[in-house]
């Protein structure tokens, strides 16, 4: 929470309440938040003093976001892990989160080898539970698919299936994997479950089409490549449909 927001949130409080107090680390940080959002040059040089000045988990992290925000992943990555392994030291539940932010900068910066390794302590720690145990699995999916690395792919985002089931992207990637491994069953019936949880999705869309062409169902390809390239005409997604819908050119059928 911002110190901004704070003294917004104190000015429409009742009067008989205090306004929450910050410890120093605490107001060190929400100063770095808001300093990256002005200029993320500036929150990496205060962020190195503060480092310099405690070496703390909060420290790290705030250099570790400013660098994210100037996508600067591997810095990121090196900032993240350094707080983690404070955080370790200390048993502070805190590394789980930061091994999470750890592996997700390594993934950015193409290093998927790395990222699975920090998603490994993540999970190993034993502070990871339910829905954030289940989105550092989708997020080892992620990089093993990076690896090119199909069946330890599967096992982890099976594992997403059962612990972050509200999250449309880990029926997606599922569905995407099952169909890269041929088996088009499982396919359906994840982008199924991807469709009823993200409807609007362009990324969804896209891999309905390309399981209903594996499937041999051009018209249903068809159509939903068209529902993609709708919702999103310039996202990544909505382009990938504008592109396999060229197929269809000429044809004479609607």
């Amino acid at each position: 929470m911002t110190f901004i927001f704070l003294l917004a949130a104190a000015a429409s409080a009742p009067v008989s309440v205090k306004p929450p107090v910050l410890t120093q680390t605490e107001s060190k940080f929400d100063r770095c938040m808001d300093q990256i959002a002005l200029d993320a040059n500036k929150a990496i040089a205060f962020a190195n003093m503060w480092r310099a000045e405690t070496g703390s988990v909060a420290s790290h992290q705030c250099l570790g976001l400013a660098y994210v925000a100037q996508q600067r992943w591997l810095p990121a990555m090196a900032a993240f892990e350094q707080a983690a392994q404070i955080a370790e030291r200390s048993k502070d539940a805190r590394s789980a989160t930061l091994w999470v932010l750890t592996g997700n900068a390594a993934l950015a910066g193409g290093q998927p080898a790395k990222a699975i390794s920090a998603f490994d302590t993540a999970l190993g720690s034993g502070f990871l539970r339910g829905e954030a145990a289940g989105e550092a699995h989708l997020d080892r999916a992620r990089a093993s698919v990076m690896l090119g690395d199909l069946k330890n792919a599967r096992i982890s985002i099976t594992q997403a299936k059962k612990l972050a089931a509200a999250d449309p992207l880990v029926w997606l990637l599922s569905a995407t994997l099952a169909r890269r491994q041929n088996d088009l069953a499982l396919a359906e019936t994840d982008i199924t479950e991807a469709l009823k949880r993200s409807p609007d999705d362009a990324s969804v869309a896209l891999e309905a089409g390309n399981i209903a062409m594996a499937k041999g169902a051009p018209d249903a390809a068809k159509t939903a490549w068209q529902a993609a390239q709708r919702m999103a005409p310039k996202s990544v997604a909505g382009l990938a449909a504008a592109n396999a819908l060229k197929q269809f050119e000429g044809s004479t059928k609607p």
